[in-house]
């Protein structure tokens, strides 16, 4: 069962719906779907947004799914932690890592990810569509 959910969550969602043109949030999964300290990626038209479940933290985050030092479609695939008390991920290719909060790069580079809003509601994990960062 475990890999067969693991299997779906590592493709991008499909056919997923935001709420009210007005509200601009989301819905991306229900929360028992999501996996542990991992990121899957959500398909948004022509976007994919990486959305990582941090359980050690008990923090939700989305960022852009798209590395800017190469420009491929990683890090959703990334590893997360923690650098001092910054929720970070690092991108699977070049272990560049980001900021979960602000985007910023904390490998001393000038790129930054895009960040977007993440809301739990009746048990469905949210994303809003407009960036923070």
């Amino acid at each position: 069962m475990e890999n067969s959910l693991i299997n779906n969550l590592s493709k991008p969602y499909k056919n997923l719906k935001i709420m009210n043109e007005q509200s601009n949030w989301l819905a991306a999964c229900r929360v028992e779907d999501a996996i542990e300290n991992g990121g899957v990626c959500v398909k948004h038209g022509e976007d994919q947004i990486a959305l990582f479940y941090f359980t050690r933290r008990n923090e939700w985050y989305a960022t852009q799914n798209e590395c800017p030092h190469k420009k491929q479609m990683a890090l959703s695939r990334g590893m997360i932690g923690s650098a001092t008390d910054e929720p970070k991920v690092a991108c699977p290719f070049h272990k560049k890592t980001f900021s979960l909060s602000t985007g910023e790069c904390l490998s001393g580079d000038e790129c930054a990810i895009k960040t977007y809003p993440v809301k739990i509601e009746n048990g469905t994990v949210y994303i809003g569509t407009t960036p923070k960062s």
